[in-house]
C-alpha cells in the first residue's frame, strides 16, 4: 500500500479532492441550465455579448459550487500527495458527462460509458497505490525543499523552455501546432502547484496561531501563483481559441498532470521510497485514466451506429439476425393451427372455385 496506509490526513485530502471534482462537475450543469433558462426567456445570450445570466439565480449557484470546489482542491493539497491530488481531477469531466446525459438530455455515447468507467477504475487504482510524500509541515521546511538542487533545475529548465514556446514556438507554429500552448500551461501549471502545497501549509499554520503573515516564503508563494495561474489562463485561453476544446482537454490533462507528478517526486520525493508494485499501479492508474479521458473528449460527438463494426463483426451480426429470422419463421409456423385433412381438402376445392369465377369474369 502506498500513503493510504499511512497518516489520517491523507484520507482528508482524498476526500477533499473527491469533493472537489463533485463540485466542479455539478458547477457546469447548474450554469449551463441557467443559461439555458435565459435563452428560453429571450433575452441576450452569453456568446453574443449579453450579461444577463447575471440574474439568473442557477448561473450564481453553479459559480458557488465551483469556487466551493476550487477551494476544497486547495486545501487537498495541503493534506494529500500532488500526485494523487491531480490525477483525480479528471473525475470532475465524468461528473460533468454523467450529470449532463441525466439533466441536460445530452447523450453519452459508448465511447463516453467507456471512458467513464476506465477514469473510476484508474482513479480507484491511483488511490489504492498513492505515493507517500515526504512530510512538510513548516514553511521552513517547505524552504529546505525549495532550495534543493534538483527542484532549482527543474524549474529553470520549465521557465527557459516556456520562454523558448512563447517567444520562439510560438510565433512560428502556435497556430497550427496544439501542443506549443498547451506545453506551456502544463509547464508553468507543475509550478503553481507547488505553489498551492507551500500555501497550503502556511493556512494551515496560521490557522494553529503561528505569526505566517510576518514570513516572506509565504508571500512570495503567493505572488508565483499568481502569475503562474495567469500565464495558465492566457495560454489555455489561446489554445482553446484556436483548436477544438475536444482535442486540447484530453492533451492538456495528460501534459499537466504529468508535469505536476514530475516536479512533486523531485520537490517531495514522492517516489524515492515506493516499492516497485506501487510504482507499477500509480502509472497504470494514471495511463488507465488518461484513457478513459481520451475517449469521453475524443468521440463524444461521433455518433455509434452497427455500421462502424468492423467488417467481420458486421458480417456476424448479419448471420445472427439471419438465423433468428429463420428461428421466427419456424416457430410461426409452428404456432398455426392444423387443419384437418377434410377440412384442407374442402379449403383446396372452394379456393379453386374462387378462382375459376375470378378468371370467368
Amino acid at each position: 500500500m502506498g500513503a493510504a496506509g499511512g497518516r489520517p490526513g491523507f484520507y482528508l485530502g482524498l476526500g477533499l479532492a473527491l469533493a472537489s471534482s463533485a463540485f466542479i462537475g455539478g458547477s457546469f450543469i447548474l450554469k449551463k441550465k441557467g443559461l439555458l433558462r435565459l435563452c428560453r426567456r429571450g433575452r441576450a445570450r452569453a456568446g453574443q455579448g449579453g450579461h444577463g445570466y447575471l440574474q439568473e439565480w442557477l448561473w450564481w449557484t453553479g459559480l458557488l459550487c465551483m469556487g466551493v470546489g476550487e477551494a476544497a482542491n486547495f486545501a487537498a493539497y495541503a493534506f494529500a500527495p500532488a500526485t494523487l491530488v491531480t490525477p483525480l481531477g479528471a473525475l470532475s469531466v465524468l461528473v460533468s458527462a454523467v450529470l449532463s446525459s441525466i439533466f441536460l438530455n445530452e447523450r453519452l455515447n459508448v465511447h463516453g460509458k467507456i471512458g467513464c468507467i476506465l477514469s473510476v477504475l484508474g482513479s480507484t487504482v491511483m488511490v489504492i497505490h498513492a505515493p507517500q510524500e515526504e512530510e512538510v509541515s513548516s514553511l521552513e521546511s517547505m524552504a529546505e525543499k525549495l532550495k534543493d538542487p534538483g527542484f532549482i533545475v527543474f524549474a529553470v529548465c520549465v521557465l527557459v523552455s516556456s520562454l523558448l514556446l512563447i517567444f520562439v514556438a510560438g510565433p512560428r507554429y502556435g497556430q497550427s501546432n496544439v501542443l506549443v500552448y498547451v506545453l506551456v500551461c502544463s509547464a508553468i501549471g507543475s509550478l503553481s502547484v507547488s505553489c498551492v502545497k507551500g500555501l497550503g501549509i502556511a493556512l494551515k499554520e496560521l490557522f494553529s496561531g503561528k505569526p505566517v503573515l510576518k514570513e516572506p516564503l509565504g508571500w512570495v508563494l503567493l505572488v508565483c501563483l499568481v502569475i503562474c495561474i495567469s500565464v495558465q489562463i492566457n495560454y489555455l485561453n489561446k489554445a482553446l481559441d484556436i483548436f477544438n476544446t475536444s482535442v486540447v482537454t484530453p492533451i492538456y490533462y495528460v501534459l499537466f498532470t504529468t508535469a505536476v507528478m514530475m516536479c512533486s517526486a523531485i520537490l517531495f520525493k514522492e517516489w524515492q521510497h515506493m516499492v516497485l508494485d506501487n510504482i507499477i499501479g500509480t502509472i497504470s492508474g494514471f495511463l488507465t485514466i488518461v484513457s478513459g479521458i481520451f475517449l469521453l473528449h475524443a468521440f463524444r460527438d461521433m455518433p455509434f451506429t452497427p455500421d462502424l463494426l468492423p467488417l467481420f463483426l458486421q458480417q456476424g451480426r448479419a448471420d445472427l439476425h439471419a438465423s433468428w429470422r429463420s428461428a421466427d419463421r419456424h416457430q410461426s409456423c409452428q404456432h398455426q393451427p392444423l387443419l384437418p385433412s377434410e377440412d384442407k381438402g374442402s379449403q383446396s376445392a372452394e379456393d379453386g372455385e374462387e378462382q375459376e369465377e375470378g378468371e370467368s369474369m
